[in-house]
């Protein structure tokens, strides 16, 4: 089995599960008898040693005692057997060999022998289960010792010099040499083990410091992994400074500011907002995000009851990250493609892999934290577990995650959460996720301060429009929209919600190493109302190659999002698309198409265009209205391609058998050299087709604005105004000193505002209302009112990074 380096993590150590026998034991379970948030320190007298630590770090890979005749664990059983089986025979174990596999051919090269190492720790977990037909073989652990010497002598040494990527070298392989080591170490001759964590030690000394870079703090999900080596490490070595360092290492003992238990607010980790960020500027919630949740659980539940347990009281950071960084970005157990970076062309690591490597995560941590807490965590589990039918979490879970999830799904005292709802603006990742109870909408933007995507190593050749406002529509009936081969056939210049000229571009991230696109804009991001409603919005200023540029809008209400586009300009003689939707029916999908109740045809390779279209409708999808009609093109095809023609990567290169999918797409052509062109469109998810006719016809929201100043919508049964304002001016009735997303709502007597500066660049902002009010009711420290007939507030935005203000007047 070769999966990506982040899901071999997750897959092992980082989010394992454990047995419900040692649950008892994992971190903080003093804490949460004391039902402190804050997890107080535990008056139990540490009583576990090296010994006791060292069968508990086998135990979270192998998952302990469980039932084999448990259907769940006797099919995770087979599946692991089934893989190791492979590796078993195709294993060189000749005297003379010079690779351990031939296809990780030289053995020399960093990607090849990381997942050599990688390989052999699948068949060190097979030799340490039960029921497999290779557990307990004396056979088996004679070459697996073998091989980890060849491998050693070989390939891997303190005698060698980092070549190529770093992270073979410092995370990936050491991990897994210590798994191997833990696994095996009853068979290991010392003087094998010595020569181990020796090359552990030239390698991955330090969790803190990048070895082959030392000025180099770790940061995020990278010094989790570490921190997780070093702490195998010491217990295989007894060293108890290592453990130790380990564990300082999650708190940063040297510099509190990098400590992972602490919110930031630039650069990696996790921010209050909700937002993720790894590699500076990219959202990464769904990846790496979820490895640093699942390393600081490990760490949590392989220490407790320990001298070396984690005492720090910050930890709190981790709890609360689970409902405030991960639930609204988890829906039904997948992972939000909008946050999984450059791991959307992985094609062993799609949105449910990645969204069972964070529940695996979250259900460790809920081992040991406070009840307050995990009491909540797992029914929002137990929800996403049984609503996911499309990929179940027990067909992608390995036996140690198998085991926690099986625990919560037979308790009847947990009852399934229901869909996380709200509004969400993850202000510090310029990322968007409205979320209702049948359905969600995540929008992926892009400035000066977050990346349009990352590529590199050979993944996400074609990420170049993913960061453009892609939107993202999920449903409850359609779990695979972006899973089932997407990404390798979907048309990437013709993306959801994004606005593109045709030019032809180049595969990017073919070299070593990662690389980010940053582009010029400013405004990215938007305010929210209630937790319910949004406005969101951004600039779009296309890169080097096109002078495409214009300025997008959404307001994302309780059945409906709005999209509106102004300003829409190009010189380059090429033609300007904006895409309205580009939906993946499957495989051999042929889901109705109605445009004006008219039903369309559903050959492959129809295509028409709609002068005047009003409304369209996809079965199983929702609505879509135009409130000016508007020249619709449509197009039925089948599309063909490869994962490895989006991901070369040396570990998580794609396939080359060929994927093919049927597509609908609906969009907007703006000519050839748009000069201030425009659209609007509504989406409608999960409506029918009767409900979006009855839509277009009554209009429920109006277009209020358009253009270069503002774009705004009204809500009159809401008694709602959403505007972005993109400089001063007025719009709705209400009046902006700058460039402000603003929301105000009347209900009753009360004024309800929400401002907020997407662009970043004002200290302050004044908003004048169309409604007299007299007094504040509340209001956050930051708004300030001079009441009369056109009351003003004053918004001290400066330095609030594009969060939102709120206030409500009287």
């Amino acid at each position: 089995m070769n999966l990506s380096r982040r899901t071999l993590l997750a897959a092992t150590g980082a989010t394992a599960a454990i047995s419900a026998t040692t649950l008892a034991t994992s971190a903080g379970a003093a804490h949460a008898q004391s039902g402190d948030a804050a997890g107080e320190a535990s008056e139990a007298v540490a009583t576990v040693g090296f010994d006791a630590l060292l069968k508990r770090a086998e135990t979270l890979l192998t998952g302990g005692a469980f039932d084999p005749s448990d259907a769940d664990f006797a099919a995770a059983v087979a599946a692991l057997d089934a893989t190791a089986k492979g590796l078993w025979d195709t294993l060189d174990r000749s005297a003379g060999r010079t690779v351990l596999w031939p296809d990780l051919s030289p053995v020399t090269d960093p990607g090849n022998f990381g997942q050599s190492y990688t390989r052999l720790r699948t068949l060190a977990t097979a030799w340490a289960t039960p029921g497999t037909s290779l557990a307990g073989s004396a056979e088996v652990a004679d070459a697996l010792v073998a091989a980890l010497r060849f491998a050693h002598d070989t390939a891997y040494n303190p005698a060698k010099r980092e070549t190529g990527n770093w992270w073979f070298w410092e995370i990936g392989t050491p991990r897994a040499l210590m798994d191997c080591a833990v696994l095996l170490r009853d068979r290991l001759p010392a003087a094998d083990l010595t020569a181990y964590l020796a090359v552990v030690d030239r390698f991955c000394p330090d969790a803190d410091r990048r070895t082959n870079s030392p000025t180099f703090a770790e940061t995020g999900a990278n010094r989790t992994d570490k921190a997780v080596i070093v702490a195998l490490r010491g217990l295989l070595g007894q060293d108890a400074a290592k453990l130790a360092s380990a564990r300082d290492a999650l708190s940063d003992v040297r510099d509190s500011s990098n400590s992972l238990f602490r919110y930031t607010s630039s650069g990696d980790g996790f921010y209050e907002d909700g937002s993720f960020v790894q590699h500076d500027v990219v959202a990464y919630t769904g990846t790496y995000g979820a490895v640093l949740l699942g390393g600081a659980a490990y760490l949590l539940s392989l220490l407790a009851d320990s001298e070396w347990a984690v005492a720090d009281p910050d930890v709190s950071v981790m709890y609360e990250a689970v409902e405030r960084s991960f639930a609204p970005v988890v829906f039904d157990g997948l992972m939000m493609d909008a946050v999984r970076g450059r791991a959307i062309s992985r094609e062993r690591a799609g949105d449910h892999r990645d969204g069972a490597a964070a529940v695996a995560a979250i259900l460790l941590l809920a081992t040991g934290a406070p009840a307050t807490y995990a009491d909540r965590w797992r029914e929002l589990v137990k929800g996403w577990l049984t609503r996911n039918r499309t990929t179940p979490f027990a067909a992608l879970a390995t036996l140690p995650q198998l085991a926690l999830a099986k625990a919560v799904l037979n308790d009847r005292n947990i009852h399934p959460g229901p869909r996380t709802t709200g509004h969400f603006v993850f202000a510090d990742m310029d990322r968007v996720v409205h979320r209702q109870a049948r359905w969600a909408c995540a929008l992926s933007l892009s400035s000066k301060r977050i990346s349009a995507y990352e590529a590199g190593n050979g993944e996400n050749l074609h990420g170049w429009y993913t960061g453009d406002g892609m939107t993202y529509l999920y449903g409850g009936d359609d779990l695979g929209q972006f899973n089932d081969g997407f990404w390798p056939t979907v048309d990437p210049y013709r993306l959801p919600g994004t606005t593109v000229d045709t030019r032809e571009r180049t595969d990017l991230g073919t070299g070593a190493g990662t690389s980010t696109y940053r582009p010029t804009n400013a405004v990215a991001g938007g305010a929210v109302l209630h937790d319910r409603y949004g406005a969101a919005a951004m600039e779009l200023i296309g890169p080097a190659g096109t002078t495409l540029r214009t300025k997008k809008s959404w307001f994302l209400l309780d059945n409906a999002v709005i999209a509106l586009g102004t300003g829409i300009s190009s010189s380059d003689s090429r033609t300007v698309e904006t895409i309205v939707e580009n939906r993946n029916l499957g495989p051999d999908g042929t889901q109705r198409l109605l445009v004006d109740g008219v039903r369309q045809p559903a050959e492959q390779g129809w295509t028409e265009e709609f002068g005047h279209a009003r409304w369209a409708h996809v079965d199983g999808v929702g609505g879509y209205v135009f409130p000016d009609p508007t020249a619709l093109h449509a197009l039925r095809e089948e599309r063909t391609g490869t994962w490895r023609a989006i991901n070369t990567g040396a570990d998580t290169g794609g396939g080359t058998d060929p994927v093919t999918r049927r597509y609908l797409t609906l969009w907007v052509d703006h000519g050839v050299s748009p000069a201030g062109a425009g659209y609007s469109f509504v989406l409608l998810p999960g409506a029918s087709a009767a409900a979006t006719a009855v839509w277009s016809h009554s209009r429920p929201v109006r277009i209020i604005a358009n253009d270069a100043t503002a774009q705004a919508v009204e809500a009159r049964r809401q008694g709602l105004t959403a505007v972005n304002f993109w400089g001063a001016g007025t719009a709705a009735g209400v009046t902006a000193s700058g460039p402000a997303s603003v929301l105000v709502q009347r209900r009753g007597q009360e004024l309800a505002v929400a401002v907020a500066d997407p662009s970043r660049t004002l200290t302050s902002l004044t908003v004048e209302l169309p409604f007299r009010v007299s007094r504040v009711v509340t209001a956050d420290d930051t708004v300030s009112l001079t009441p009369g007939r056109r009351p003003v507030l004053t918004v001290a935005v400066g330095g609030s990074r594009g969060h939102t203000h709120t206030a409500v007047l009287s």
